[in-house]
Parts: C-alpha cells; structure tokens; sequence
C-alpha cells in the first residue's frame, strides 16, 4: 500500500527605457489599511484577471482555478515542501501488479459543507461524468482519458480499472463534486452544461471554503469551512481586488490597501525591496513565455480555417523565424534579467523532465546569418523595400498577436519586430486586450500570437494540448494554444503517458520537446522568474511551495490561501515565510473593481491565463 504521510507543518534601447519607466515614483509608504469589514481580519489580493466560469468542469482561468481550488477537494495533492504527490480525500492508494488497477482509499470524515457526507459515490460519478460527457471534461478530460471504468467498493473505496499504464495516476487534480448537487443540474442543462456558471449558491463543496455569492464586476465571496478535515483557514477574509494595470495594485499594496501582489515585473519588485512592511517573494518560474506560429488551422476533421499567412505552413520559415531571436536579449532587455532563456517546453525548475537544446540539437539557436541563408536558398526573395516575397509570391507581412496587459510580452514584442525585420520578414505588432487575443486565436486569424502556460509537476497537461485529438471539433473548441498536429509527437505523447519508470518516461518527454522545437509551432522564449510581495505587517505565516524557494501564488493545492495567518492572531512575529499550523474561521471575498466600465468576460480563455 503506497501511503503518504500528512506534510509537515503547516532589451534595445527604447526596451530598455520602457523597463526603466515602469519603476515607480515615491519613496514614503502610507500606514496600512486593512480593506473589508472592520471586525474581520483580510487577506486583500490584487489580480489582473477576470474570471470565466464557477463551473469546474469548465475552469481554466488562473484566477478561477485558484478559487475552486479552494471549493474542491481533490484525491490527491502535491505536498508544499517537496512537490511530490500528497494525500488529499485519498489518504492512501496503490496500483496493481499490472500497473491497471488503482485502489484509492478514502478519508472517512470528510462532509460536503451541506453536511452530506463525502462517499466513493461522490469520486465515481465525477470522475465518470467527465469520462463520457464531452462538455464535462473541457477542464479535467485529459487525466482521465485512459480509464476504463472507475467503481465504487463500499463508502470509501474508489477502483479505477485503466484500459493501459497512466503515469498521471497520482496527479489527479480533479475537483470532487457532490453527486446529489450536480447529477439533477447534468440532466437538466444537457447540451448546455458547460455554459452552466454555477452560481445558486452556496456551492457545495468540500474543501476549505464554500462559494456563497457573486456580484459580476464587484465581488466574489467564500466563506471559511470551520470544519474542514485540514483545518479552517487562519484569515476570517481574502479579498481579490481587480486592477486593470498593475503598477496601480503596487501602489496599493504600499498604501496597505492590498496585501499580496503577484507577476511582478523586476522594476516593480526592484521597487518594493527594503519598503517598510513589504517582502519581496522570489522563486524559480513554473510557467512559460511563448509565441505561437499559425501553420494553418484545421479542425479535428481537417477543416482549414482562419486567415493565417500561407507560407508559415513551410518548416523552414518558421525555423529561420525561430533562429533569428536571441532568447538572451529577450531575457535581458524583455525581462530586466529576471527570467531564464528558454529552450525546451518544461521550465528549469522541473529538473529530470526539463530539456533545452545543447550540441548538435541546438540548431535552432540565434543565428540571423543562417536564418537568411536558409530563406535565401529556399526562395524567399527580398522586395526592393527589404521584405521577403514567398516562393508563390505572398508578401512575408506577418500579424503579431500581443498580451498589452503584460510588460514583458510588451516588450519582447518590441524586440521580436526588430529581428525579425533582420530576416526580411515585416512584423505588424498588434498589442491588444486580452480578450481581442483570445479571439483572434480561436479564430485562427493571426500570424504569430504570445501565450504562455503554468506547469505543474507532472507536465503531462501542457504536453497533452498539442496532441491531434486537441485540435478543434469545430472552430472556436480547441484546448491549446496553437493548431499542431504530429504523428511522431501523439506517438511519443502516449509512450511517457504509459510509462511509470519516472526515468524512462522523462527521456520521453525530452523527445516531445524536441519535436515541439523542432517544428517551431510552439516556440519558448523564456521562465520568468516568480516575483510576488505582500504585507509582511498584516501578514505572519504563509506556506510557499515548494520550501524553501517556492511561490505562493499560483500553488498546486490550496496551501498559500488556507495557510496565510494574520498578524494580530499569530504567537509571535516571524518574516511571514512560515510552515506552521493555521487555526481561524472566515470569509473569503474576491473583489474585482475594473476602472471605468466593467467588461464582459468572455468563457475562453487568452492562454497566457490559464493554469
């Protein structure tokens, strides 16, 4: 029996004068102000992001993910110190001698906060839903694609019989809902059911919250679960206050009006350093900064769509796209030196299934000079005016797709133009809302678009978006970030899919990197570095992930939020980076509060968003 025990306690030189004008004027600090009701102590967050849905079957927005989170249970976690799988409502579980059968026992005293008891029942009829209804597995589909069938043995057994080997099975981080909730709203909205929003509330739920209101454009609210089995949380309220720019949420986590801001440029936490009752949190980067090349959308059913520049459909365009941007200067100038050039598609920080190019497979690496070599040979002609003309005669005049709400994709934006006019190919640097993004990339109607995605331990999620069966159905359904397709590379999916020797299955998921940089679809620019900061005067404890050295944003399970443990109700006082045990009741309340008219939040998702 494979038992965990609980975890312990608990750029160019207008770049360049870009970066430089985000640092932020003034050097006083306004005395800290507590937002939200005057009797409860608040754990205020600043975000960027609107949210999309309460449904999880649906989730993918970071910052929903991040609240259901809190809602859901899962049946395993990963631990906050080691990043390796921890016991959630399965306390223990181990697999069959043929790697098929997974037995989950569950924790006997978990109760939904209706007061309904968690059961096997519960995990079955989830974990089942989204195995065979399309629009229940959007979010979760791809942890459970393998299995055959998944039963119940008594009130706290769960089997989950696989049709083969799935390395993922301790990484299911699948929200558990209340069948006797979420059965009748199935059969009722049928092939509406992802557009179902989840909002009568309460939302019953078993974990360390429960959703119990939402004013679209003013707030979110969650109240603590005193009885949750891990404990209540140590706020009485967090609050999620909206910013439309961040360097308004800087200045008011220093006014106090906040208490944590995250994805923080480095000027913005070059500013914050040393600020009375202010911590500056630096971790390794767990997400990616990417672009995206159109090679030509098509559907599942090899439908073209879209408008994207023919030519990209030819290998060697992209490659010379590729080798004429220096991953460095993108680093240096994009990200002020606080990110890791990038070469494969699993950042650094996830050490035997990170890959980067060295040697001989380095032959896409910044080299303008054979990048215009290999377009020269191939028939790429430049115009009088320095532009190229493809081989059937279009203009090399490429749509670039750009996140305007995020400085470094502004930035790298800036200098992608540039070099890529070293090529001869002429960028139109299209720096848009997020939602203008999104819809051009559901639509197929760009050229080059910048995305982004958070990797979890076990990267099998962000591999498996790339797959042919994560094409669209139709127009506007796709789950990744960009229209590839291989054979080589679903081959390779299913291979480290099936294969529990981790050693093994890394080898393999360095292969699928190789592919990815190979085709130069996908291509990696960069890991920004995590920068987040918080007040280290309203706040004593927060658990970070891993520890030491990790974030607290974005966490795998809900140990920052739950965790996070106020000044007035700590023991004694601490720099605020803590492991230990957090005791108190409360109310979480997220806030988004646009400036000027509140905008309508579309479903999808920008990829840069998602989890």
């Amino acid at each position: 029996m494979h038992t965990h025990p609980r975890p312990p306690g608990t750029h160019l030189r207008r770049v360049a004068a870009m970066s430089a004008a985000l640092l932020l004027v003034g050097g006083s600090t306004a005395a800290p102000a507590t937002a939200g009701t005057d009797d409860l102590d608040t754990f205020t967050i600043a975000v960027t992001q609107q949210v999309d849905t309460f449904n999880p079957f649906v989730a993918q927005l970071a910052v929903t993910t991040n609240v259901l989170g809190h809602v859901y249970d899962t049946l395993v976690t990963v631990d906050p110190e080691t990043n390796e799988p921890a016991p959630a409502l399965a306390q223990e579980w181990e697999a069959g001698d043929d790697g098929l059968t997974w037995t989950f026992e569950l924790r006997d005293d978990v109760v939904f906060t209706d007061g309904e008891p968690l059961t096997a029942d519960d995990v079955v009829w989830t974990l089942t839903t989204i195995m065979e209804d399309g629009a229940a597995a959007i979010a979760s589909g791809s942890y459970v694609a393998g299995f055959e069938s998944v039963t119940a043995e008594g009130d706290h057994t769960v089997v989950v019989q696989l049709a083969e080997p799935q390395a993922t099975m301790e990484s299911l981080a699948v929200p558990i809902v209340p069948r006797h909730v979420w059965e009748p709203i199935l059969e009722e909205e049928g092939d509406a059911f992802a557009d179902y929003p989840n909002e009568e509330f309460p939302v019953v739920g078993s974990g360390p919250f429960t959703l119990v209101g939402h004013e679209p454009g003013e707030s979110i609210t969650l109240e603590a679960n005193p009885d949750h089995w891990r404990g209540a949380p140590g706020f009485d309220q967090v609050v999620l206050r909206y910013y439309s720019e961040k360097d308004a949420a800087v200045e008011a986590l220093r006014g106090g009006e906040v208490t944590f801001v995250y994805e923080l440029t480095e000027a913005q936490a070059s500013s914050l350093e040393g600020v009375d009752g202010i911590t500056v949190n630096h971790a390794d980067g767990k997400r990616f900064q990417a672009f995206t090349i159109n090679p030509g959308a098509r559907t599942q059913d090899g439908e073209g769509f879209g408008d994207g520049h023919p030519a990209l459909a030819d290998r060697t365009l992209r490659q010379a796209i590729v080798m004429a941007i220096d991953n460095d200067e993108i680093v240096e100038l994009a990200h002020g030196g606080q990110a890791v050039a990038a070469g494969g598609y699993v950042p650094a920080r996830y050490g035997d299934f990170h890959w980067s190019p060295e040697g001989e497979e380095d032959f896409l690496a910044f080299d303008p000079d054979a990048a215009n070599a290999m377009l020269d040979e191939a028939g790429y002609e430049r115009g009088e005016d320095g532009v190229r003309v493809s081989p059937d005669g279009d203009r090399l005049e490429l749509r670039m797709h750009v996140h305007r709400d995020r400085p470094a994709n502004v930035n790298a934006g800036l200098i992608l133009v540039e070099r890529l006019a070293d090529i001869g190919v002429e960028v139109e640097n299209l720096t848009v809302d997020p939602g203008v993004l999104s819809d051009a990339l559901y639509a197929a109607e760009y050229d080059l678009i910048f995305t982004g995605w958070t990797v979890n331990p076990d990267p099998d999620y962000v591999l498996g978006i790339h797959t042919c069966g994560a094409l669209p159905e139709e127009p506007g359904t796709m789950q990744g970030d960009a229209y590839f397709c291989d054979e080589e590379y679903d081959e390779l999916y299913a291979a480290q899919l099936a294969e529990y020797d981790r050693p093994t299955r890394a080898g393999i998921i360095h292969e699928l990197q190789e592919v990815l940089y190979r085709e130069a679809v996908v291509n990696v620019l960069a890991y920004p570095n995590i920068m987040e900061a918080y007040r280290s005067d309203q706040v004593s404890d927060i658990q970070i992930q891993p520890d030491p050295g990790g974030n607290i944003w974005g966490q795998d399970g809900y140990w920052a939020w739950w965790s996070a443990r106020p000044v007035a109700a700590a023991d004694s006082g601490g720099d605020g980076l803590s492991t230990g045990v957090l005791v108190g009741v409360g109310v979480v309340v997220v806030v988004l509060v646009a400036a000027g008219a509140f905008a309508l939040v579309r479903r999808r998702a920008t990829l840069e968003d998602r989890e």
